[in-house]
C-alpha cells in the first residue's frame, strides 16, 4: 500500500435516508404507549411499565444498528491526486507555477 496517497472523506448521508426509520421508530413507540395505556386501563400498572420498558430496551438496539450501518454505507473515501503526481502525468506544471489548490 502506498502511504503517500491521499483520501478525501466525504459523508452524504442526509435526513431523507434516515427518515423511514425514524417514523417506524415512532410508531413502535406509539404501540408501546397505547398497550400500556390499555393495561392501564386494566388496573396493571406494573406490567404496563414493563411493557413498555420491554419495547423501548429492545428496539433501541435495533434502532441503533440501522443508524449506524446507513451511516457507514454512505461514508466515501476517494482517492485524491497529489500535485506532483498530476505534474508528472500531463507533464504541464513549470518549475515557476504552483499547482491550483481545491476550495473544499
Amino acid at each position: 500500500m502506498d502511504t503517500g496517497t491521499r483520501y478525501r472523506f466525504s459523508c452524504t448521508l442526509t435526513f431523507g435516508d434516515i427518515y423511514g426509520q425514524v417514523i417506524a421508530w415512532l410508531v413502535i413507540l406509539l404501540i408501546s404507549l397505547a398497550s400500556s395505556l390499555a393495561l392501564m386501563g386494566a388496573r396493571q400498572p406494573v406490567v404496563a411499565l414493563a411493557a413498555v420498558g420491554l419495547i423501548l430496551v429492545l428496539s433501541l438496539p435495533f434502532l441503533l444498528f440501522a443508524f449506524v450501518t446507513t451511516l457507514l454505507n454512505h461514508i466515501e473515501f476517494e482517492p485524491v491526486a497529489s500535485p506532483q503526481a498530476v505534474a508528472q502525468s500531463t507533464g504541464t506544471l513549470d518549475r515557476g507555477q504552483a499547482p491550483a489548490q481545491a476550495l473544499s
